[in-house]
């Protein structure tokens, strides 16, 4: 399918935006060993980083292509067995901060006021243990999310919450909990993608499932530094890789299109077009949906 990638980009299911840039090609799997080590990287420096993690979009942004396909709400497809209470480490806290933090957008965009309050009860808790609940909001959030008229206003704060997070994380030397969040809203984003599609079977929704494998490539520059650092992370790092498998013949090309200018207000915008193909067999995606959901719910039954 053809989209034009303007239109693509408004109505991206996923939690955060492709970087401008991908920085690595996909490594080559055939390059495996019996054992999964990953090598020695080096952090990437503060600019790279910034580029991926500073268009980290709202959790509400989930819904919307949800809503355009008029998919019903289902509780089903929320972590409901996460348990603010009994994550031991920093590393499941922040994971489970970001996947409920999916969770909390998909709720409120369906106006799921009493579940979402519960949710959001749950990420303070979590957000606080790892000392970075100043930067929620929380009473703006719970006011917000019982008044869908003020959706536009939610999205600022969720934005500039998680945004204030990862630039505190990452300042402050604990950029791991920064990547850790923020591979926890996209497997979350993407879990709740491959669930729609099982039952809601759309190109649009497959094209962006399908794209996830530039995603991925950005997802793994973000963990690949933590990689050794504990068994945790090795896993979590082994999850994300075995995912890229799945996606190593899924093929995305681009085509240039002519830039629009626009007189506005303040002058001339330009913006840049182009088209966007995706080539995925109905075989590929379900190994992706397969594999998608063993992984989160392994990932959530981690109480």
């Amino acid at each position: 399918m053809h989209l034009p990638l303007k239109n693509a980009m408004k109505l991206r299911i996923f939690i955060f935006v492709i970087s401008a840039v991908v920085f690595y090609s996909c490594r080559d799997s055939s390059e495996k060993t019996g054992e999964f080590i990953f090598p020695e990287t080096e952090k990437l420096s503060p600019e790279p980083i910034a580029d991926i993690s500073k268009n980290i979009s709202s959790p509400v942004e989930i819904a919307n292509l949800l809503q355009l396909l008029e998919v019903p709400f289902s509780k089903n497809y929320l972590a409901t067995n996460i348990d603010a209470n009994k994550q031991s480490t920093n590393f499941d806290k922040s994971l489970k901060l970001g996947i409920l933090g999916a969770d909390l957008g998909y709720l409120n965009m369906y106006e799921q006021t009493g579940s979402s309050l519960d949710v959001l009860s749950s990420i303070r808790k979590l957000a606080e243990d790892i000392k970075v609940g100043q930067f929620f909001d929380f009473e703006s959030i719970k006011r917000l999310s019982k008044n869908k008229s003020n959706l536009d206003s939610l999205l600022f704060v969720s934005i500039d919450s998680y945004s204030q997070i990862d630039n505190y994380l990452r300042s402050n030397d604990r950029g791991q909990f920064s990547a850790l969040i923020i591979v926890g809203v996209w497997i979350e984003g993407q879990y709740l993608a491959t669930q729609v599609i099982k039952q809601f079977p759309d190109e649009m929704l497959s094209d962006r499932i399908g794209e996830q494998k530039i995603i991925l490539d950005d997802l793994l520059l973000l963990i690949r530094p933590y990689c050794n650092r504990d068994s945790e992370f090795a896993s979590l790092c082994k999850d994300l890789m075995d995912i890229k498998d799945i996606y190593q013949d899924v093929s995305i090309t681009y085509t240039q299109g002519d830039p629009l200018i626009e007189e506005k207000d303040r002058g001339l915008e330009i913006t840049q077009t182009e088209t966007s193909a995706v080539e995925m067999s109905q075989e590929q995606l379900e190994s992706i949906i397969k594999i998608t959901k063993n992984i989160r719910d392994r990932l959530i039954s981690n109480n």
